[in-house]
């Protein structure tokens, strides 16, 4: 049996070959290979309470200010501070190719997904853009993507754990010692980046397939209900996707267990983006959930560690189909409904001018003691 090299987090292992949970990885085979982090609750109802009463107290009607005071609290509970402030925001783009992009998934080829990384560097895509608009220091993450780099260079990190995911249709998308590997390296971007903040963007031609196929079994919905256009497919072009993910679904039957899912279906980038949730709750930071592929990742997170759910702040419903029953099974409300399907990261960018406005709210308004106005309870009757 072929060996799987060692990684940082991964040990030489033999390469399965048996056909256990129908794909030859199980849950088990990854966790022997990994260590996961210990993620405390964020939370705290004592410090809810406080913080409500902090927002009750501000010039202004209680509630008034909706939605963005239960964002404003939220914030407060990450950071565990009744006066929070966003540091050093983040953006990390994982990007990784998908071998199941070969059966005809995507309107685009894979090639697309190397020319976004340079145009991700080079300062031109969506992402680069808002991120630049909004000071927000964006790091694009080599994650599995079908091409040679060369190495890191400024703005881009080499973590490869393969050169793209296998083709899910013909076998498991990953190997157990790769899926350990890429989460492995996800925590340790982590660890090596400043700030609090952690907004997550993707890129990978084939990905909202493997996104489909993870929400339709880890959701317990159908295949068709989580499939939508991707780039843009549609009429008979979107009708074979279906076919093909349905029978990958089919073929994958016995892995039910989030990581064998996870390994089953791919890829490589939302298997780092699972590691980076895992890392970043570990560490109190605020997580900017992006669209329907990052929520993906965040279903397997919180499958393992349902304490990640809390850090998440989810920032916008993404016009894919499955990204609604993903958020619906996570039991989560996102900021913004703007019809978007990009992805990259460009939804939570977009959505960090609310957060940043939330904290500064919580920290800066006055109270109705501090600002010399009655409140309502102190009104002569």
């Amino acid at each position: 049996m072929a060996a799987i090299r060692q990684g940082r987090h991964c040990a030489w292992v033999p390469a399965y070959t048996t056909a256990r949970d129908n794909c030859g990885v199980t849950e088990s085979d990854i966790l022997s290979l990994l260590r996961l982090p210990a993620i405390a609750d964020a939370d705290d109802s004592a410090q809810a309470q406080r913080l409500q009463q902090l927002l009750d107290n501000k010039t202004k009607p209680p509630g008034s200010l909706g939605r963005i005071e239960q964002l404003a609290q939220q914030l407060g509970l990450i950071l565990a501070s009744e006066a929070p402030v966003l540091q050093a925001p983040q953006m990390l783009v994982c990007a990784a190719d998908h071998g199941l992009a070969a059966q005809g998934v995507s309107a685009f080829p894979q090639e697309v997904t190397r020319q976004m990384v340079e145009n991700f560097l080079a300062g031109g895509a969506a992402v680069s853009v808002l991120a630049r608009q909004h000071g927000i220091a964006l790091t694009v993450v080599d994650c599995g993507v079908a091409h040679d780099f060369g190495g890191d260079r400024p703005g881009l990190r080499v973590r490869k754990a393969a050169a793209g995911a296998a083709d899910a249709s013909l076998g498991p998308a990953m190997a157990a010692a790769q899926c350990a590997e890429a989460i492995g390296h996800g925590m340790d971007l982590v660890r090596d980046l400043p700030g609090n903040a952690l907004l997550l963007g993707e890129m990978g031609i084939g990905n909202s397939s493997a996104a489909a196929l993870l929400t339709a079994r880890l959701t317990g919905h159908d295949v068709a209900a989580c499939t939508g256009s991707g780039t843009g497919m549609a009429g008979t072009a979107l009708a074979h996707k279906l076919r093909v993910l349905q029978a990958v679904y089919l073929r994958h039957a016995h892995a039910r267990t989030p990581l064998a899912a996870l390994a089953a279906f791919g890829g490589l980038e939302i298997a780092t983006l699972v590691g980076v949730l895992l890392q970043g709750a570990r560490e109190r930071r605020v997580l900017v959930v992006d669209g329907f592929i990052t929520t993906a990742a965040v279903l397997v997170a919180q499958a393992l560690a349902p304490a990640v759910r809390g850090y998440c702040v989810f920032s916008h419903l993404s016009g894919e189909r499955g990204h609604a029953i993903a958020l619906a099974h996570l039991g989560v409300r996102p900021l913004l409904d703007l019809g978007l399907r990009l992805g990259e990261g460009s939804g939570a960018a977009l959505a960090w001018p609310l957060l940043q406005s939330a904290s500064l709210l919580l920290r800066e308004m006055a109270s109705f003691s501090g600002a010399g106005v009655s409140n309502r309870g102190e009104l002569a009757v």
